[in-house]
């Protein structure tokens, strides 16, 4: 304890409180003996040294003590200035190169905002308008659009009326497919209607699960689809201003080479899918984890050095138009 704190105890009573304790002092006189005791280590007599000289000798040994530790201050903040200075350029170049992303261990790394040539700002702002427009069963012109569904996967029977118990051999929840377009928005059905035009054979197959060895519960076809939607959207990262994620930085770059590249990734990652669950003779009960598996999949073949287009993904082969 320094001198001057001891004698702002000692101004305090502390010494009248020390003697409840069975710590009693003789007298004030005591102060004049050193605080060490009346011998040195080395067994020899002091030579009685004054609280004075005693408290000079502590105010050198307390410089000494502040001046070292001024000096490992000093060399500290040295150390965390060039240490500021390796994590800036680290910071930079992560920048301009971009981050690893480990889908397979469940990681999911976000990854700075690309920068975007103005056709794919264009692409990308179209297909999230498209994105906003929920389905509306009182618009003529969604109405028209499941019309038109029907007509393409099924053209040569009659077509029922807007709720009728005839969607449902389409794979419609119930006699009202207006009611399962919740959580996939007008898009998903715009994704069904491309899907059967431009991949009819594939889409026709699937349709009536005419591939495979099948379960005796299969997953409705209509509302596979729907989420399907889903589930490019959420992986995609489509719905941030511009998407970060891995697999949503390389659908920009496939959406810089063909416009419809979302509905054309859709139209593979249902025959994926479809192939997912022949593999693992799923069941109805099994679908979301065959969506989760069709996910991890995906982001695979999109993570590929090999895949430019979406041509050059393994799971396009699978196709048939």
């Amino acid at each position: 304890m320094r001198p001057g704190a001891l004698r702002r105890r000692l101004d305090h009573g502390d010494v009248g409180r020390m003697s409840n304790g069975n710590y009693m002092m003789t007298g004030l006189h005591g102060l004049d003996e050193p605080l060490l005791g009346n011998r040195d280590y080395g067994g020899r007599h002091s030579e009685g040294k004054t609280l004075e000289c005693i408290w000079v000798e502590g105010q050198r040994k307390e410089h000494l003590h502040w001046a070292a530790l001024l000096f490992t201050n000093l060399i500290v903040q040295w150390a965390q200035w060039i240490a500021n200075i390796v994590l800036g350029s680290v910071s930079f170049i992560a920048r301009i190169l971009p981050l690893p992303s480990n889908t397979q261990s469940g990681s999911n790394w976000k990854l700075l905002e690309p920068a975007l040539n103005p056709l794919q700002e264009a692409r990308l702002r179209s297909l999230q308008q498209r994105l906003g427009i929920p389905y509306d069963g009182s618009r003529l012109e969604h109405q028209e659009a499941l019309k038109q569904l029907w007509k393409l996967a099924y053209p040569h029977r009659e077509l029922p009326s807007l709720k009728s118990e005839l969607w449902k051999d389409m794979g419609w929840q119930g006699p009202d497919p207006s009611t399962d377009f919740r959580g996939g928005g007008f898009i998903s059905l715009e994704n069904l209607i491309f899907f059967a035009k431009k991949y009819p054979q594939s889409f026709q197959r699937l349709l009536h699960k005419q591939d495979g060895n099948r379960s005796e519960w299969e997953y409705p076809f209509a509302v596979a689809g729907i989420n399907i939607s889903f589930m490019l959207v959420q992986m995609l990262d489509l719905q941030s201003g511009k998407p970060s994620s891995r697999a949503g930085r390389r659908f920009l770059e496939l959406l810089a080479e063909d416009e419809m590249a979302f509905d054309d990734l859709y139209c593979v990652t249902f025959q994926m899918m479809d192939a997912q669950w022949l593999v693992k003779r799923a069941s109805y009960m099994e679908f979301n984890e065959i969506l989760k598996s069709t996910r991890t999949r995906l982001e695979h073949e999109l993570s590929l050095e090999s895949v430019s287009g979406l041509k050059d993904l393994p799971a396009y082969s699978l196709l048939k138009r």
